[in-house]
């Protein structure tokens, strides 16, 4: 796994899994968890179920749920 990846485990659905992003994605998801009174397990596990298109990488919604809440400026 490349150096500037961080990779964190979760349990979703009953299934362990895990993700790797880059520090500044996990902060930014930290930060929403935060905000939204949940862990960052309850958020990823919120992002997965909300996936649209199920061929979307997990890493990828994350990312994008980051980056909308980076933008939203919170």
């Amino acid at each position: 796994m490349p150096r500037h990846l961080t990779k964190r485990s979760f349990r979703l659905t009953g299934h362990a899994t895990s993700v790797a992003l880059e520090g500044a994605f996990w902060a930014e998801l930290e930060a929403l968890a935060q905000e939204q009174g949940q862990s960052l397990g309850a958020l990823v596990a919120k992002v997965d179920a909300a996936r649209a298109d199920q061929g979307l990488p997990l890493a990828s919604a994350l990312r994008l749920a980051a980056l909308a809440h980076a933008r939203n400026g919170a």
